[in-house]
């Protein structure tokens, strides 16, 4: 042996500042519940999400819905129709004078204090880029002045780190104004746009997005179809499947990484609407693609239409039950030390307990032969 105390306490104090940067870059996943979807409602239209539970059950009698778990899928849309609902101020919303969307802010903050409301809740308001920047502003500025509960921004369009910069400079003037608790405001960074994945300087941009937000982004959400008209993918070929799409998501991915920043696919335009053929061949399509993306470790998306919901739940249960009898004997098989046809790691086990509450979050799964707190601990 010819190594000392004295040669530890070098390679210590030599790495002191990496594991800090580790601890504060890295520090895992982020505990607690995460949607499987984001529902966005443009604003003007914000009344009527309390319907959409009833409206996605109509939609089951009347198209005769092909998949199973379809007692379970009503359950959910009659408890919890919708997990995760955005205000949208953006793209669904559009462009409209001051006054207009003025009294479409103080009509959702009515909306949604007048009744219940889904676990999750939050705005998007415009860009900051030049044109819609004042109005971006002005709206999340009115809609804190008269929401009393917590809710997530989401701020589109992200094209650079400078934004997300001027995003954080933000937040902090704001909670300064209301007087709030630093860092009560965060938001999701939505990454439609090529450049926001990778920059001019052949740098992955979507990481240094983390990075400037300096803890305050708990989401990447990816824009299906900005991101791929913006990459010059003709119209009829624009996927959440495309190359270009997987390309995107799976850098994102690995930029969020054990940051605690959750990921999060975009949407389908293939709506569940029209002849009974075409709903059912919109289902069809939505429900593989949920699968894929939750296959992929894409665990929320985006959903446009009440007719969406039956898919989102089935896709998402499927995937949940299929997979509940080989995560449990793996985890079990892991906690007591047996042997067999797979060597799992502990980082296997954090993702199998993980698998597992996310499969319990959502109502896919009742009870999986361990209790939540172990669960916690092992993920």
């Amino acid at each position: 042996m010819r190594l000392g105390p004295g040669d530890y306490a070098e390679i210590d104090d030599r790495l002191a500042a990496h594991d800090a940067f580790l601890a504060a870059r890295y520090p895992g996943e982020r505990p607690g519940r995460q949607p499987v979807h984001t529902v966005y409602v443009p604003a003007d239209r914000i009344d009527g999400f309390r319907d959409w539970g009833a409206q996605a059950v109509t939609a089951m009698d009347r198209y005769a819905f092909p998949f199973d778990g379809a007692e379970a899928v009503r359950a959910k849309l009659v408890t919890e129709p919708i997990e995760d609902l955005r205000v949208d101020l953006e793209d669904g919303y559009g462009v409209r004078d001051d006054d207009q969307e003025d009294k479409a802010v103080r009509n959702a903050v009515v909306v949604l204090t007048d009744g219940p409301v889904p676990p999750f809740v939050g705005i998007r308001i415009k860009s900051l880029e030049p044109a819609t920047r004042h109005r971006a502003l002005r709206t999340l500025d009115l809609f804190l002045s008269s929401y009393p509960d917590p809710f997530i921004i989401t701020l589109p369009k992200v094209s650079g780190t400078d934004q997300v910069a001027a995003m954080v400079s933000l937040c902090e003037r704001l909670e300064n104004g209301y007087g709030l608790a630093a860092g009560t405001l965060r938001f999701e960074i939505q990454v439609e746009l090529p450049s926001a994945v990778l920059g001019a300087d052949g740098a992955a941009t979507v990481a240094k997005l983390i990075t400037a937000a300096g803890g305050r982004a708990i989401g990447l959400h990816y824009g299906t179809y900005d991101y791929s008209a913006a990459a010059g993918v003709a119209a009829a070929y624009q996927s959440m499947e495309h190359p270009a799409a997987d390309y995107a998501k799976a850098v994102m991915q690995a930029a969020a990484a054990q940051t605690g920043v959750r990921l999060s696919d975009g949407s389908t335009n293939i709506l569940p609407v029209g002849t009974p053929a075409e709903v059912r061949a919109a289902w069809s399509l939505h429900h593989r693609l949920v699968r894929r993306s939750l296959e992929r470790g894409y665990y929320q998306g985006w959903d446009l239409h009440p007719a969406q919901l039956p898919t989102r739940y089935a896709a998402t249960y499927s995937f949940f039950r299929d997979g509940r009898q080989a995560a449990v004997g793996r985890l079990r098989a892991y906690l007591e030390r047996r042997s067999g046809g797979i060597a799992d790691e502990p980082a296997t086990a954090r993702a199998l307990a993980g698998y597992l509450l996310r499969g319990l979050d959502c109502g896919a799964l009742e009870q999986v032969e361990f209790t939540r707190e172990e669960l916690t601990a092992l993920a």
